[in-house]
């Protein structure tokens, strides 16, 4: 579906997780192109015409779900940049539930298979990149954290606007 207000859909993470990936994107991610904080993308373009729906729907699931444990599983190289994998039963539950709901106004990009993850570093030359990976992959341990609920924003043409937050119940 086409949209002149495209939405986008994240993942929240909570803060003290968040931080390691927020320093190595303003470490890593040219300066001039990092318009935005660390994120985990679950939809990338959903349409602003239908917002409320759009709102409604995210909070119905958020309070059905509880805290999310994600596993930083490993590191993928993007070419150009670098990105952690996250690995979650659960948040992949939720993001096929959404989809679900939401099929009618996804483009290509949000029907292929989803491979959840936060860029730390993008739209670098392959060399940094390559660099950036050897390091990160050499000292990178499987941890845990913590996803917390749903964010929604509104694409600016590079900066995003927070428009609404769904947080996950304590106990669902």
């Amino acid at each position: 579906m086409k949209t002149r207000q495209p939405l986008i859909l994240t993942a929240r993470i909570a803060k003290k997780d968040l931080e390691p990936f927020e320093r190595l994107r303003k470490t890593h991610f040219p300066p001039d192109r990092n318009f935005l904080h660390a994120h985990l993308t679950m939809f990338h373009r959903l349409p602003g015409e239908y917002r409320a729906r759009i709102e409604e729907q995210l909070h119905l699931n958020a309070q059905a779900t509880e805290v999310i444990a994600a596993d930083v599983s490993g590191l993928r190289h993007l070419g150009a940049g670098v990105a952690f994998s996250i690995t979650s039963p659960a948040l992949l539950e939720i993001r096929a539930e959404l989809k679900a709901g939401f099929l009618s106004w996804l483009g290509p990009q949000d029907m292929q298979p989803w491979r959840p993850h936060i860029t730390v570093q993008n739209k670098s030359s392959k060399a940094e990149a390559d660099e950036l990976y050897r390091t990160l992959d050499q000292k990178h341990q499987p941890h845990l954290i913590n996803i917390t609920g749903l964010d929604l924003w509104e694409y600016l043409g590079g900066p995003w606007r927070h428009t609404a937050n769904s947080p996950f119940s304590t106990s669902a």
